[in-house]
């Protein structure tokens, strides 16, 4: 399994978004849509802000695979469901942290959406 560079890490964690593009059943991309991401240690994990509603999630979570673009990173990835509660508990700290400038309307949401983290590992 490939692991990220201690460069792209730093890359990504300090952009403020990144593009994601889940694979369709077919294969072929989805359009690119801009999300949040926060590092935890040497791991990079995502979620949807409108939880088991979003799309991208959908595909991702089919597919489990897909494109990320972010802070000058180009990847392809495979997406892995989180279900464990300590993870997403520094999961949540983590967005708290890292978003916490825009304010709880925005965090809030990407908090209670535990059940939609997916880790990020590099393809």
């Amino acid at each position: 399994m490939t692991t990220w560079t201690s460069d792209e890490l730093d890359r990504i964690a300090g952009a403020d978004e990144l593009e994601m593009a889940p694979l369709r059943r077919d294969g072929t991309p989805r359009r690119p849509v801009p999300i949040w991401v926060v590092r935890d240690g040497d791991d990079l994990y995502v979620r949807s802000f409108r939880g088991t509603d979003g799309g991208w999630w959908h595909a991702a979570r089919a597919s489990h695979e897909g494109h990320i673009r972010s802070g000058g990173v180009d990847k392809n990835v495979t997406f892995v469901e989180v279900a464990d509660s300590e993870i997403n508990d520094r999961i949540d700290t983590a967005y708290r942290t890292k978003y916490g400038r825009f304010g709880g309307a925005n965090v809030n949401p990407m908090v209670a959406a535990r059940s939609t983290t997916l880790k990020l590992v590099p393809g």
